[in-house]
């Protein structure tokens, strides 16, 4: 049964995707000029599009990537905007961050992404929330709230203490220091980090390992382990509202802005009560 790229491009439009054999779907994630930031509308599909992929028994497995020589460089400026500046959009974009993680850690179909270049708060969420995470050794991996001033919420709560441990994962979180592909491999937050130009033929290689293995297995097998990240849901929850309570106070504000002016932020000390 070939996969039906045609509807997906119809009901998910500020996504690409690619058909390849044997039931590997390619999704890619563009926006060029801005490093493939999640703009509104590509936020809303990729918080949804991993429920039509679970129902889609042509899709065997994902292939997941940005286009070009970046994977995602987060939210677009644009949308936190909104976000700061008008309650419906803030609401509507809280609910779909929730689904964006829960909707992927639920779909059955494996999950592997090949990241490049950049992979910041939106976009790393669904890099290290895939079930395999390749890295190119000189990507930049970067959580990016605290630097904004909120919360770390989208993915962080739920999957970085798993993976590389609460020490590695508080200081990442709190200090916003990058990590490298290679450096993110040798404390477990992705699984392989391999030479830039190889990134993609490793990702597609272990694409078709999946891909040929029993379906039932495979989808069974990560339903079961990500039991894992299922536990850790009221912490998600709690750092998601927690975020996003964030981007009611002056911080973000002033953290945006430096972000704009390419700028460390000043941001105000807590006022005593």
């Amino acid at each position: 049964m070939p996969i039906d790229t045609a509807r997906y491009a119809k009901d998910y439009p500020s996504l690409q995707f690619l058909a390849h054999e044997a039931g590997i779907l390619e999704l890619v994630m563009s926006n060029k000029g801005r490093l493939n930031a999640a703009t509104e509308s590509m936020h809303r599909d990729l918080a949804q599009v991993w429920r039509g992929i679970d129902m889609d028994d042509a899709v065997r497995v994902v292939l997941v990537r940005g286009e070009g020589s970046n994977f995602s460089s987060g939210g677009d400026f644009d949308m936190i905007d909104r976000m700061i500046e008008d309650e419906a959009t803030l609401i509507r974009v809280w609910k779909e961050a929730s689904d964006l993680v829960y909707n992927l850690i639920n779909c059955s179909k494996p999950v592997v992404s090949a990241i490049r270049g950049s992979a910041v708060g939106a976009g790393l969420a669904i890099a290290l929330l895939a079930d395999v995470s390749v890295a190119a050794e000189n990507a930049r991996i970067l959580d990016g709230h605290t630097k904004l001033g909120v919360a770390a919420g989208d993915h962080a709560v739920i999957i970085w203490p798993l993976l590389c441990g609460l020490a590695k994962a508080r200081y990442h979180l709190l200090t916003n220091k990058p990590l490298s592909g290679s450096e993110a491999e040798r404390i477990g937050l992705v699984a392989l980090a391999v030479p830039d130009a190889e990134v993609l033929d490793t990702a597609f290689g272990i694409a078709r390992i999946l891909e040929s293995g029993s379906a039932t297995a495979m989808r069974w097998t990560k339903h079961a382990l990500n039991n894992w990240l299922r536990l850790a849901g009221p912490s998600f929850d709690t750092s998601l509202a927690l975020e996003f309570l964030g981007f009611r106070l002056a911080d973000v504000r002033e953290g945006l802005k430096a972000a704009r002016e390419k700028r460390r932020p000043d941001f105000e000390p807590v006022k005593p009560p």
